[in-house]
């Protein structure tokens, strides 16, 4: 069967944080549709007023197979998502057991962001966690209704291109450098559909170079649509979302800055993420080195002092004291009498002087001879 609607010549090219952030405010209050010609988002506000919406309702049920509804996330999913966050992303109990208290007790969805915000270091593990949860069900959701697409954030494209294949996509006959383009974004949008895409596995080899992570915003292109219908223009959802810390997974606030300002009922300032999360760490250690130290005492385990691996050779310092001169003359000969003598020949300053002259004498030995014995004393 023939479309009745206008059929772009490329993959459509979607905002991944949109359709996450439409995935997540979609309710029984709220709903929202997605264009299957440019990929263009509608969000039904009931405080528009009757006559428009009436007309918007007309031209949905007359051409009911060009828009899909974006389905509403159920409790069980909600609860899903924050039960497998817990399980596979939170490592403290402590912090384990209070998640799971909240998640079974009342609002439990708002009561659970309200947690994660105030605890910085599960709140990185959080967003990274729900992005990638997100991701795989709203490719999902496109596979199961058979739409050829990209996501913009994916493309290696620059932004005068991307505008560029936007202002063409319905055309038969494109420059050089839009066809090129369209290339590209078919090859991508084959990667979608493969098996990886649902079940995304960890990269083998040796892990890269530890780097610094320079983080930019990333250069999405402007919103251009040609095909939209004046009965659906007041109801576009383009909002500027551009990271996934936009996206609160709150059914109540509309972006992140509503979230904080409500949280304990005062405006708050956000803090330096990692100072925040390195500050908890801290805390979590010491909490840790407490309990470590009350188990010791219970158990009777005395605790040795720590000793440093260097050890000085001399730890004491002890005070000399200076005799008088009677008392070392006195201490010298008491010595020498238990000392041996020294052999050899006197030191040049023990030698005795001349009384006349004042110079050191010379000492001579004197040999011992025996005395010559004559005949006559032997008669």
């Amino acid at each position: 069967m023939k479309a009745t609607y206008p059929q772009a010549k490329n993959p459509l090219i979607l905002r991944y944080h949109r359709l996450m952030d439409a995935f997540a405010k979609s309710d029984d209050e709220r709903d929202f549709y997605m264009d299957r010609s440019e990929g263009f988002l509608l969000y039904v506000d009931l405080d528009k007023g009757s006559e428009e919406l009436e007309i918007l309702e007309k031209d949905l049920l007359d051409t009911r197979e060009r828009y899909c509804l974006i389905p509403k996330m159920t409790f069980y999913e909600v609860k899903k998502f924050m039960e497998g966050f817990v399980h596979e992303k939170v490592y403290d109990i402590d912090t384990k057991e209070k998640l799971l208290d909240l998640i079974s007790a009342k609002e439990a969805r708002e009561n659970f962001l309200e947690f994660i915000y105030d605890h910085l270091s599960e709140l990185e593990k959080w967003q990274q966690y729900y992005q990638e949860r997100s991701r795989i069900r709203i490719i999902e959701w496109l596979r199961s209704q058979e739409i050829h697409f990209v996501f913009e954030e994916d493309l290696d494209l620059n932004k005068a291109l991307v505008e560029k294949i936007k202002r063409h996509q319905f055309d038969t006959k494109v420059p050089k450098d839009v066809q090129q383009g369209r290339d590209g974004i078919t090859a991508k949008a084959k990667t979608y559909y493969s098996n990886e895409a649902l079940n995304p596995r960890p990269k083998r080899g040796r892990p890269p170079k530890q780097v610094a992570k320079v983080e930019l915003e990333p250069q999405l292109s402007g919103d251009i649509y040609t095909q939209v219908p004046l009965s659906c223009r007041p109801f576009l959802y383009i909002p500027d979302i551009t990271s996934v810390s936009s996206v609160t997974f709150s059914a109540r606030f509309e972006t992140e800055e509503h979230l904080l300002a409500s949280l304990r009922g005062s405006p708050r300032l956000r803090v330096d993420e990692k100072l925040e999360a390195l500050s908890q760490r801290l805390e979590s250690l010491r909490h840790l080195s407490t309990r470590l130290a009350g188990a010791e005492k219970t158990f009777g385990i005395e605790k040795k002092p720590f000793t440093p691996f260097l050890k000085p050779k001399f730890k004491e310092t002890k005070s000399v004291e200076v005799l008088p001169e009677t008392q070392s003359s006195k201490m010298e000969s008491a010595i020498g009498s238990f000392l041996p003598k020294k052999r050899g020949r006197p030191r040049k300053e023990e030698q005795p002087t001349d009384d006349f002259t004042g110079q050191k004498r010379r000492r001579f030995a004197i040999k011992k001879v025996t005395p010559i014995k004559s005949k006559k004393d032997n008669k």
